[in-house]
């Protein structure tokens, strides 16, 4: 058995003295669900090897640089009511550098309405649910009075769904806020303006069981749930240094350029992690890679329906950064509606930006435009953002550029949810890892952190180690 610890970046191996006893386990995939099951195991006293083929650990929460910026590949936020990644953040040291809003506040600036008139906020109060929400939405500019009081019916009729039946899955989101008297205004204004930046998709194309439980989780279930946290620092900072700081101080051996070729078992019961050049023999191993690349790991019989992870569609998010010579947004965010324009976000002082400001723009359900030129983005959010910012207006541009990330997210259709399994397989010894297993929230790094957690539960009841120091939301995550 190959043991060991160490962090080599040349694509080769270590091969250094074992740390610890209590089994070996091999964590195929280094984003969050991956480097969470890795901390998770160590931290139980098992000895761990996380593999990851980029340079570096984050998965699609990542840095990267650009010129003297550096620069997140997209916006990432997070909710209070974000318990494991919270956790997560507490694990790796890195809370104080992604902390929450004080109070739930987004500005909302709608286009459609005369210069002055164009902002609304959506507050809450420090008053129980569902009265904290209250007062926002009684003088919510952006609705009429009238659909304002069918949200509040909807609202309380959302709150009344049973999370655990299944029928929710097989229902769209749009039909059901239909049925419930939502306009097509307040579709737009208020339930897609939250269900298009949690869910990557628009009501219609999303599932009830998952819209339901974003909604009951974030905005019904505690009146603190939806405030909301973002990093303060480049994602880099805290997915990767800090994460990688915290799993050589587990005792992880962690290595990166390093991809997984194969996953089988071996003669003496355990498993053979196949890499260029080397071969990992190991107790337990934890797939924790996108869906297809799982599927293609995965030993015969180890799911009954592998191809299941096939039909786990993927659905885009664009991203568009954009450095002015002057400071143009006085928010650290803000929404909109009325244009393309979904989500901006001020990224200047992360970014390491000493003079003017730096705008990424958040497109999320960007099937359409995913592909689109530079010079085509340039010249359609352009002219939107001088329209959403005034003082944008008389700015120079400094820099425009555009990151793509083509599968984000899982598409979180009716139907996904008899489609995403669960930590465990039928193969002793295997378990599955990421967002898009089956936690019960949508491909979320909250989504990545639980399915992390919940693969190194079941990984140490097979290993005979205790699982007394998971986190105690445990128990939902597996």
């Amino acid at each position: 058995m190959t043991q060991g610890k160490g962090t080599r970046e040349d694509g080769r191996l270590a091969d250094v003295s074992a740390v610890r006893p209590g089994g070996h386990a091999v964590v195929v995939g280094g984003g969050l669900a991956g480097v969470t099951a890795a901390l998770a195991l160590a931290d139980a006293g098992v000895r761990v090897t996380l593999l990851e083929g980029r340079p570096r650990l984050g998965g699609l929460a990542f840095s990267f640089r650009r010129g003297d910026l550096t620069v997140d590949n997209g916006q990432h936020v997070y909710l209070r009511c974000c318990t494991a990644y919270r956790w997560f953040l507490d694990r790796i040291g890195g809370a104080e550098l992604a902390p929450v809003q004080e109070r739930l506040d987004v500005p909302v600036v709608d286009l459609a309405r005369p210069e002055g008139r164009r902002l609304g906020r959506l507050r809450r109060d420090a008053l129980p649910v569902p009265l904290h929400l209250g007062r926002s939405l009684a003088t919510y500019p952006h609705l009429s009075l009238a659909e304002r009081a069918s949200v509040g019916r909807a609202a309380l009729a959302l709150k009344g769904l049973d999370l655990t039946d299944p029928a929710l899955d097989t229902q769209d989101f749009g039909s059901w806020l239909a049925a419930h008297g939502q306009s097509a205004r307040a579709v737009e204004a208020l339930w897609d303006l939250v269900g298009v930046a949690t869910l990557n998709a628009v009501a219609g194309d999303a599932s009830l069981a998952l819209a339901a439980m974003v909604f009951k989780t974030g905005l019904l279930s505690d009146p603190g749930a939806a405030d909301i946290g973002w990093a303060r620092v480049p994602l880099g900072e805290l997915h990767d240094r800090l994460a990688r700081k915290e799993l050589d101080s587990a005792g992880v051996r962690t290595e990166v350029r390093t991809r997984v070729t194969s996953v089988r078992t071996n003669d003496n019961g355990g498993w053979s992690v196949q890499v260029p050049g080397e071969t990992l023999e190991a107790d337990a191993v934890v797939l924790a890679v996108p869906q297809r690349e799982a599927h293609g790991l995965l030993p015969q019989g180890a799911l009954d329906a592998p191809e299941n992870l096939l039909e786990i569609d993927t659905a885009p998010i664009l991203n568009i950064h954009v450095v002015y010579d002057r400071k143009v947004l006085a928010a650290p965010f803000l929404s909109a509606l009325g244009t393309p324009v979904q989500w901006v976000f001020d990224r200047t002082e992360a970014s390491g930006l000493r003079d003017g400001q730096y705008l990424a723009l958040s497109q999320s359900t960007a099937q359409n435009e995913i592909d689109a030129s530079v010079a085509t983005l340039r010249e359609r959010y352009l002219p939107e953002l001088e329209r959403l910012l005034p003082r944008a207006r008389g700015a120079e541009v400094r820099d425009f550029f555009v990151t793509r990330e083509r599968t984000a997210t899982f598409a979180p259709a009716p139907g996904v949810g008899r489609l995403r399994p669960g930590a465990r397989t039928k193969a002793p010894g295997l378990y599955l890892a990421g967002a898009w297993t089956a936690t019960g929230w949508p491909a979320t790094m909250e989504s990545a952190v639980r399915s992390g957690v919940g693969a190194a539960g079941a990984a140490l009841g097979a290993l005979g180690r205790s699982r007394g120091l998971l986190p105690d939301f445990f128990e939902e995550a597996a």
